[in-house]
C-alpha cells in the first residue's frame, strides 16, 4: 500500500458493526458500506486480489476512511441506506436508486387503521420503523390482527355518519375480525385502547400484550382446545424472539444536531452527528489539543460553533450530554432517556471509539509519545515526585498454605519488561504468613540491586492491604530507602490504594489508564506467583510419593527421574530397567512398592 497514513487507520478500525465511508483525495465520499465488523471488512478491500474491475479501480482511489459505529448489522443496513441517498456516493450501486424500507402506519383518523407502508405523509400518522423485513412486517401485522379486532375498511366513520347508519358490516365483522365499529357496535374508547396496545408492541414493549396472550393460551388449554393454545403459543415465541425498531431512525427526531464528548489531560474529542428527518446523514469527529486546562463545556462550546460553521448546519436544536451556551437562537436538550438519550449515547460510543484508534495509531507512529502521555497521567494521579518509568510489583502465592512463594513483576515506561521479573522461595518464613514473606522478598530484591549497583524503581506496587504496605515498608527502613521511592498497596476488593502514615486511601476513576496499568500489574505479578506456585507444587507432588518408599533417599529420586523423566515412567519401569539406574537391591524396594497389589 502506498498510502502510509491508510495503512496505519485499517490496523486501528475497531471490531464493531458500522458504516464505513471511502473519500478521494478531493474529500468527495466514492462509496459508503456496511459491516458486522468494520475491521475485518474494511481490511478485506486492500488484502484481497480483487475480480471485479470497479472494485479495484475503487481501492485505488481511496485517499481515507471514515466510520461511524453502531450497536448492530440491522442498525448499519438502515444507516448505510440513509448515507447512499444523502450523498449518492459514485461506486455505489446497491440501494442507489430510491429505494425505503416499510414502515407501519397508525393512521390518524377516527378507528384508526393499522397498515404498513413504504411512504411516509406528514400528519398522516404515526410511523414505526423502518423494518428490513417485509416478512416481519406481516408478521407484526398478523399478531396485531390475531390479538385485536380492527377495522380493515377505508370508511371515513365520523360519529355523525355512524349515527345516521350510512354504513353496513361487512363480512371481516361476521368473520370475528372486526366489532363494527360502523354501525356503532364498538365504542371509540374500546378501540383506542387497543390501539395503545399496540403503540407498545410496535416499541418493542410486549409485556402487557405477552401476559394477555398467556392468559389467553391458558383458558384454551384448560378447555381442551389444544390447537388454538398451540397457534397462541407460536404467537408468544414471535413475540419474544422478535427485537424491538431499529434505534437508529426515529421519525419524530427531525433536523438535529448531536454531539458529545471525551477528554484526556491532552486532547479533546468531540463527536458530531447530523440528522434529517430522523435519519442519521453525517459523521464527523473532531480532535482538540487543550492550550490551557480546559473544562469539557468549554471544549465542547468551541467545537460545536467550529463544526456547525464548517457542515453549515441550519438546525434550531441539538442534543447535548450537559447544558452548554449557544445563544438564543439554537435549544439545547439534555435528553435523560427514550431515543434522545440513545442517539446521544451512540454519538459518545463513537468518540470514545476514534479516542482509542488514535491512542493506538500514535502508539504505531510515535511510541514514545504515548508513553510520555501515560507517566504524565500516571505522576498526577499516584501524587507522586517524578514519573514512574520503572515500577515493580509484589504479590504472594502461597495456597493451601503450601510451596510459599513471592513474585516480583517489573513494568518500564507502562510496558511488562519480561526479562526483569523474579520469583522468590520463602526462605525464613515457617507456615503461610503473607506479612513476614512480603517482608522477606522486599527485603532481599533490594538488598541485591543495591548490592549490585542496579537501579531502583521510582514507584513500588505491594498487592494487598495497610498489612502487606506495613511489611514491605520496615524492609525500606532497613535498608534506609524509605521516602527515595515511592510505595502503595491496591486492595483487591474496592481497588483502594493505601499510601505509607495515610488512614485514607485513594480512588483512583476506574476508568483512568492509570488505575487499568496497576491492574495489569498486579495480574501479571499474581499470574506470574501462581505460576511458579504450579510448578514447584506439582515438582514437589512428584517427588513426594518416590520419598515415602522405605530405603529410597533424596539422591536415588534425583537419579530416577533423571533417567525416566517422570514418576509415571518410574512405576511403569520394568525390574531389570530399574537394577540398571538404581541397583538391585533399591530398584526391586521401588518395583515392590508400585507393583504390591
Amino acid at each position: 500500500m502506498d498510502n502510509p497514513a491508510l495503512e496505519i487507520q485499517l490496523k486501528t478500525l475497531p471490531n464493531q458493526p458500522g458504516v464505513y465511508q471511502y473519500f478521494d483525495k478531493e474529500g468527495a465520499i466514492i462509496y459508503v458500506g456496511k459491516a458486522k465488523n468494520l475491521k475485518k471488512r474494511v481490511s478485506s478491500y486492500f488484502t484481497k486480489t480483487h475480480d471485479n474491475g470497479k472494485t479495484s479501480v475503487l481501492v485505488k482511489k481511496i485517499a481515507y476512511i471514515k466510520h461511524i459505529v453502531v450497536e448492530t448489522e440491522t442498525d448499519a443496513l438502515l444507516l448505510e441506506n440513509n448515507l447512499i441517498k444523502k450523498h449518492k456516493p459514485r461506486y455505489n450501486v446497491m440501494l442507489k436508486d430510491d429505494k425505503s424500507y416499510p414502515w407501519i402506519c397508525i393512521k390518524n383518523e377516527r378507528f384508526p387503521r393499522v397498515f404498513s407502508t413504504r411512504r411516509i405523509f406528514k400528519g398522516g400518522g404515526e410511523y414505526f420503523g423502518p423494518y428490513t423485513s417485509v416478512k416481519t412486517v406481516h408478521t407484526l401485522l398478523d399478531l396485531i390482527k390475531g390479538l385485536y379486532s380492527l377495522r380493515t375498511c377505508n370508511y371515513q366513520l365520523s360519529e355523525e355518519k355512524i349515527k345516521a347508519g350510512k354504513f353496513k358490516v361487512c363480512l371481516e365483522y361476521h368473520l370475528g375480525n372486526c366489532k363494527g365499529a360502523c354501525e356503532g357496535l364498538e365504542t371509540e374508547l374500546e378501540y383506542n385502547k387497543n390501539i395503545k396496545a399496540i403503540k407498545q408492541i410496535l416499541k418493542g414493549n410486549f409485556k402487557d400484550s405477552l401476559q394477555q396472550f398467556k392468559n389467553q393460551m391458558q383458558d384454551y388449554a384448560e378447555t381442551m382446545l389444544f390447537e388454538e393454545a398451540q397457534k397462541i403459543k407460536e404467537k408468544i415465541e414471535v413475540l419474544e424472539n422478535y427485537q424491538a425498531k431499529s434505534t437508529i431512525v426515529n421519525p419524530k427526531i427531525n433536523n438535529v444536531d448531536v454531539f458529545s464528548i471525551v477528554s484526556d489531560e491532552s486532547y479533546g474529542y468531540i463527536n458530531f452527528l447530523q440528522l434529517s428527518y430522523g435519519s442519521i446523514i453525517r459523521s464527523h469527529t473532531l480532535e482538540l489539543k487543550k492550550r490551557l486546562d480546559e473544562t469539557d463545556e468549554a471544549l465542547l462550546e468551541l467545537a460545536i460553533t467550529e463544526i456547525r460553521q464548517r457542515f453549515h448546519s441550519k438546525s434550531k436544536e441539538v442534543y447535548v450530554p450537559f447544558k452548554v451556551d449557544l445563544g438564543e437562537a439554537v435549544k439545547v436538550t439534555v435528553p435523560k432517556l427514550g431515543d434522545k438519550k440513545h442517539i446521544l449515547d451512540l454519538s459518545l460510543r463513537n468518540a470514545k471509539y476514534f479516542r482509542m484508534e488514535r491512542f493506538k495509531q500514535m502508539k504505531i507512529v510515535d511510541p514514545d509519545r504515548h508513553a510520555n502521555r501515560i507517566m504524565v497521567q500516571m505522576k498526577a494521579d499516584l501524587r507522586l515526585r517524578e514519573e514512574p518509568r520503572h515500577i515493580e510489583c509484589f504479590d504472594n502465592s502461597n495456597i493451601q498454605g503450601t510451596n510459599p512463594v513471592a513474585a516480583c513483576v517489573v513494568f518500564k515506561n507502562g510496558k511488562p519488561s519480561k526479562k526483569d521479573y523474579r520469583h522468590f522461595n520463602i526462605k525464613t518464613v515457617e507456615g503461610p504468613d503473607d506479612f513476614a514473606s512480603m517482608e522477606e522478598v522486599v527485603y532481599r530484591r533490594y538488598k541485591r540491586l543495591l548490592d549490585e549497583e542496579q537501579p531502583l524503581p521510582q514507584l513500588i506496587i505491594i498487592d494487598g492491604g495497610k498489612g502487606q504496605l506495613s511489611s514491605a515498608l520496615k524492609s525500606l527502613d532497613v535498608l534506609n530507602l524509605r521516602g527515595k521511592i515511592a510505595i502503595v498497596g491496591i486492595a483487591k476488593r474496592l481497588e483502594e490504594l493505601f499510601y505509607p502514615n495515610d488512614p485514607i486511601p485513594l480512588y483512583l476513576d476506574k476508568k483512568s489508564e492509570t488505575l487499568k496499568i496497576i491492574q495489569q500489574l498486579r495480574n501479571e505479578a499474581h499470574r506470574f506467583g501462581i505460576e511458579h506456585h504450579r510448578n514447584k507444587r506439582s515438582k514437589n507432588a512428584l517427588n513426594t510419593e518416590l520419598e515415602t518408599i522405605n530405603g529410597i533417599g533424596k539422591k536415588t529420586v534425583v537419579e530416577l527421574l533423571k533417567h525416566f523423566k517422570s514418576a509415571k515412567r518410574v512405576a511403569n519401569a520394568k525390574l531389570d530397567e530399574l537394577e540398571d539406574v538404581i541397583g538391585k537391591f533399591k530398584a526391586e524396594k521401588v518395583y515392590n512398592y508400585y507393583h504390591r497389589n
